[in-house]
């Protein structure tokens, strides 16, 4: 295998990242022990190379270009791989170590995972979190994320996709909403509701409400005057003030089932669920504290039932 990096390079590799997380050369460059310069010289060295412009430079801050954003996710993963398989082989990572970033819907975040990550860091207290909360799908790879949770698993043949459970869908509304407009009885009553409105971010089309009927899975097409995209606690922050029916996951509204403030409907059409999946590139090299928090997400959530806030 012939050469492609010298030492020189590398080293360049580590100051652009460690300028780039400080968003300041002198402030990277006192962290190394440099001059300000020295740490200019090396990024115009990778810039060169690259004939791409990673940094735009103002008299008081520096911020990475959209090419220099794309390749400092690659270059801080491979730093990142780099060192981990040192502490591998000569075994000074005894315990878990570092920082683990991970994307999660808001519904699981609020109403599941972000409740278990305490009690992981009592485990593990070398280990620090960062969690994006977002119903997006991301690229792992591209925007320097370990794992992501997803409702829907993307057809991305490089992932490894471990199934975390299957969320029961449910259809609700409130007692007063109920009272003023009626209880729907069938599918077809649907149509005389009002029927929230969910859109999915990766596509822009509104949610069907998903149903069972005569042993045969269905999907309803529902309409109503309220719309949310993104934010998939929206919809269920309308049906709690009385805006209408809505269709979603049972953990989210089931102490509002418990509790009587919304009314569980069509139960005879229910049986529907989707699973929720933890995902994660499946061809590189996965570092400790990484594989440690997969294991301890999926016995938790595999072991517990989940309940709102």
């Amino acid at each position: 295998m012939m050469r492609q990096f010298d030492d020189v390079m590398i080293g360049s590799l580590e100051l652009f990242c460690l300028a780039a997380e400080l968003e300041s050369f002198t402030l990277a460059a006192t962290q190394a022990g440099l001059t300000p310069a020295a740490v200019s010289r090396a990024i115009g060295r990778l810039e060169d190379r690259l004939q791409v412009k990673l940094f735009v430079r103002s008299t008081r801050k520096i911020r990475l270009t959209d090419g220099g954003r794309a390749y400092f996710a690659h270059c801080k993963q491979v730093l990142n791989q780099l060192l981990e398989a040192e502490r591998e082989l000569t075994g000074r990572q005894t315990e878990p170590a570092g920082i683990v970033r991970i994307s999660v819907p808001t519904t699981l975040g609020h109403y599941g995972l972000l409740g278990l990550l305490p009690g992981f860091r009592k485990r593990y207290p070398q280990v620090k979190i960062e969690v994006q909360l977002s119903n997006r799908n991301i690229d792992l790879t591209a925007d320097g994320f370990d794992i992501a949770v997803r409702a829907r698993t993307p057809p991305d043949s490089g992932m490894i996709a471990r199934k975390l459970m299957d969320a029961a869908l449910v259809v609700v509304a409130t007692p007063e909403y109920l009272a003023q407009a009626g209880t729907p009885m069938t599918l077809e009553d649907l149509t005389q509701h009002e029927c929230i409105q969910f859109v999915l971010p990766s596509t822009g089309q509104r949610v069907p409400w998903e149903f069972c009927r005569a042993g045969e899975d269905l999907d309803v097409v529902t309409d109503g005057s309220y719309t949310c995209s993104d934010d998939l606690l929206g919809v269920v922050t309308l049906a709690r003030a009385g805006a209408g029916l809505l269709q979603t996951y049972r953990f989210i509204v089931d102490e509002d089932i418990q509790c009587g403030r919304l009314v569980e409907l069509l139960q005879p059409f229910a049986g529907r669920s989707r699973p929720f999946s933890l995902i994660y590139p499946g061809n590189r090299h996965m570092p400790l504290r990484v594989r440690v928090f997969i294991d301890y997400i999926l016995a938790c959530l595999g072991d517990r039932p989940l309940r709102g806030r």
